[in-house]
């Protein structure tokens, strides 16, 4: 999953740009508002970290002209403003959620894992496909009763894959959710990843299966 923080505490964000990383999601920071506005018309991201006291537009501008554009990636406003009219209007321009600093990392977290699953359809933390179950709080996968070592990335595109269920994810929507401004997946790199998950899949009766000229879809085989 690919997250935009907008934030101009470099402190803060360059630890939790870190912790987010190490939880396996590619993370982009930007630290005034008018950044993050280029970053959300010139980017596509899973979700979005949004600080409200930015330099330049502030994070209520920054969420009123997402909106505004009809773009509906989800957004968490993580402020120091705790007052209620401050949490009723950024909920009423559209934000998901709020969060008001001093906050701890693992509700973050777990407030952030939420709203990401409601984008996409999901209801719980735990996914499972047959012998395939996928917790994305632990971000652990287990296949039958054995572990399934995967390395973040390969986690990353069953997540995803896993979220999506019987619809097909495209190369460029796979290659984007993994990706950030340091580190690019590239097309060979995500074949790669593919390859190395079918084998890992390989005799479980479930599949990642190629749509040619579409993308890749994840389920069940139920055989000839």
């Amino acid at each position: 999953m690919r997250l935009l923080l907008i934030e101009d505490d470099r402190p803060l964000a360059e630890g939790l740009s870190e912790t987010l990383r190490l939880g396996g999601y590619a993370v982009d920071w930007v630290d005034t508002g008018t950044a993050g506005d280029t970053a959300l018309l010139t980017g596509s991201f899973d979700g979005v970290i949004l600080d409200l006291n930015l330099p330049g537009r502030d994070g209520f501008g920054v969420l009123q002209r997402l909106r505004t554009r009809g773009d509906f990636t989800p957004v968490l406003v993580l402020s120091a403003r705790d007052e209620t009219t401050d949490r009723v209007r950024g909920l009423d321009l559209g934000a998901d959620d709020y969060l008001t600093k001093p906050f701890e990392v693992v509700e973050l977290e777990a407030r952030l894992r939420a709203m990401l699953r409601r984008s996409k359809g999901a209801a719980a933390n735990e996914m499972v496909i047959g012998p395939l179950r996928l917790d994305a709080t632990a971000r652990r996968a287990t296949l039958g009763d054995e572990p399934l070592e995967l390395t973040a990335r390969e986690f990353g595109i069953l997540e995803l894959l896993a979220m999506r269920r019987g619809q097909v994810v495209s190369k460029t929507r796979l290659a984007n959710s993994l990706s950030d401004w340091t580190q690019d997946l590239t097309a060979n790199a995500l074949d790669i990843l593919i390859h190395r998950l079918r084998k890992k899949l390989e005799g479980s009766q479930v599949e990642i299966r190629t749509l040619r000229g579409f993308g890749y879809l994840l389920d069940e085989s139920h055989g000839d």
